[in-house]
């Protein structure tokens, strides 16, 4: 996947009134639920596919490397912070992806 779609999203100059600034947060608040729904799909895939799945199954490099990755995409955040969100986000995904299991047993 590329950075295109977001681009498209962020190459728009920064809104000059309140409204607008909260209509563009409104879009980008849709598309980052688009994304996350995207991505916990993307959890309950891997851990289909992985031998060990869950929290047994994490992988820290692998966690890393996405933090560092996100991290060069947006500096302002930092990668500690980046860490945090994106600790909550991999945590979220493999409960869900562990209830969708379950449901399905």
């Amino acid at each position: 996947m590329t950075d295109q779609p977001v681009a498209a999203l962020t190459a728009r100059p920064l809104p000059a009134s309140l409204p607008e600034a909260r209509a563009a947060i409104d879009e980008v608040d849709a598309a980052l639920a688009a994304l996350l729904e995207y991505r916990a799909g993307l959890t309950e895939q891997v851990q289909l596919l992985k031998p060990v799945g869950g929290t047994a199954g994490r992988d820290p490099d692998r966690e890393a490397e996405i933090v560092a990755g996100m991290a060069r995409r947006a500096p302002r955040l930092g990668a500690e912070r980046l860490r945090r969100i994106m600790t909550a986000v991999i945590e979220e995904s493999l409960d869900l992806a562990e209830r969708g299991a379950a449901t399905t047993r």
